[in-house]
């Protein structure tokens, strides 16, 4: 069957986007592999979402423009950053097949490195014979228990994909040498912001006071201890500021108990879990953005604080120095004293900042539409169409990229893929399955605006 393409000849492809981080969960994964999606349905592609089960979401659900859902239910493990998928092999393969073939699906797009349905899912693609694609969206080390472990297993993953994705050179330079992979077969694509809803309001900050809004998940990684060290010192030298604290996590408590330990409880505004549609009304509230992470690929929250107009500070760490210019990012290093002091120097300087001004700026440097124009012409034209590799091809891949006794490992987990396609192609043959009803977007926006109604837009429950 011949490709589609769109009235200029482009090639339109069928996508699956993988990973064990999706809606209703919130972060930055999240919010990258939805908003792609959405720019990608908008570019004429088919997309949909693969990922696992949260508490009682299971089965297919529809989000805005027809973009179908599947939350497999192939089990949960409680890790210490959350929860995700309990790594089988081989568990998964069933209902993955039945989802690809049932959708037609050509490319398999994994996001995030800790997925374990995102390595699952590329292995059995490339048993299937379909073009893969892989987005790291953090850093790593090299030295810890952990690291060399999730190491490994990715070297095996990106020793068969046909191309990687990362969102910034630091993030590039990181998985090349954690994967083992040529430079050449990874691009370099931003994360990027919905300008439009990350707009400023100058209206709601306190024209009395400096506010410093930190708006971040309350874990290590994250430099809560920072946070802890740091505010008491800003908050003594500069009596007309204040702070406002959105996110939770384990750390949270230690963050309550500087609180009340300094009898800072009427300057430190701590607001819990606030939903992504509620940021952009905590972050115009704020002068300041202050961003303490000790290891960050890219950091999106910093554009959008930049995007309400926000004069950003954070520590100078991973790919942070490569997101926004120097006027608009001050840099510190990951310590408490020099943390207070370009603090301070943000402080002085904060009068400076032209709010909308600034905006203009963000939404030119960045645009979901241009990361989905450079993914489809930059990668998956790339690698779809493209001849499968055979078994024999793949297994030389994985001895010489994991190493004779790893790789010995990996090939055997390859050929018993192999034998379970097999046997799942027997048990339950293609011609036997119903192919899905594909979502006409032009066909729904045209009855939408007959019937006056408005696309809706998804929550995060």
């Amino acid at each position: 069957m011949q490709d589609p393409s769109d009235e200029g000849g482009r090639p339109l492809f069928r996508i699956a986007l993988v990973s064990d981080f999706f809606y209703p969960g919130m972060g930055g994964v999240e919010n990258h592999m939805y908003m792609l999606a959405q720019c990608l349905i908008l570019r004429g592609h088919k997309v949909i979402v693969i990922t696992r089960s949260y508490d009682n979401r299971s089965g297919i659900r529809y989000v805005t423009n027809g973009l179908k859902v599947f939350y497999m239910p192939v089990g949960e493990l409680v890790a210490p950053s959350g929860k995700a998928s309990l790594p089988t092999f081989y568990g998964s393969f069933p209902v993955f097949r039945q989802i690809v073939l049932r959708e037609r699906i050509q490319i398999v797009h994994s996001h995030q490195a800790s997925s374990v349905i995102g390595h699952e899912s590329l292995l059995h693609a490339k048993t299937m014979g379909l073009s893969t694609c892989f987005t790291d969206h953090s850093l790593l080390g090299f030295a810890d228990a952990s690291s060399i472990h999730l190491n490994k297993f990715l070297k095996f993953t990106m020793a068969d994909i046909d191309h990687s994705i990362c969102v910034s050179y630091t993030s590039k330079e990181n998985t090349v040498l954690r994967g083992g992979m040529r430079p050449n077969k990874v691009s370099v694509i931003p994360n990027a912001i919905d300008a439009t809803f990350f707009t400023p309001d100058p209206s709601q900050r306190n024209p009395e006071r400096v506010t410093i809004v930190i708006m971040s998940r309350l874990v290590y990684r994250k430099g809560v201890d920072l946070l802890v060290e740091l505010l008491p010192k800003v908050l003594e030298s500069f009596p007309h500021v204040d702070v406002i604290i959105g996110g939770d996590g384990p750390m949270r408590v230690n963050l309550e108990e500087m609180r009340e330990r300094h009898q800072l409880v009427d300057r430190i505004q701590m607001l819990g879990m606030v939903p992504h549609s509620q940021v952009r009304d905590v972050l115009t509230k704020g002068h300041i953005f202050l961003n303490c992470s000790l290891t960050e690929a890219f950091c999106i929250a910093i554009v959008e604080a930049a995007s309400c107009g926000l004069l950003v500070v954070s520590t100078r760490v991973g790919g942070v120095p490569e997101v926004l210019p120097h006027d608009m990012l001050l840099l510190a290093e990951p310590i408490a004293e020099d943390l207070v002091k370009v603090v301070g120097r943000a402080i002085a300087e904060v009068e400076r900042v032209k709010p909308h001004e600034m905006h203009e700026r963000v939404c030119k440097m960045y645009s979901w539409h241009d990361v989905a124009q450079r993914t489809d012409v930059g990668v998956y034209q790339r690698i779809c169409p493209k001849e499968p590799a055979t078994l024999l091809e793949r297994l030389h891949k994985y001895q010489l990229t994991c190493g004779t006794f790893a790789g010995m490992a990996f090939s055997i987990i390859a050929v018993l893929d192999v034998l379970l396609l097999h046997l799942l192609m027997w048990i339950w043959p293609e011609s036997e399955m119903d192919i899905a009803i594909d979502f006409d977007l032009k066909t729904y926006q045209t009855q939408s605006t007959d019937r006056q109604v408005a696309v809706p837009v998804p929550k995060a429950n």
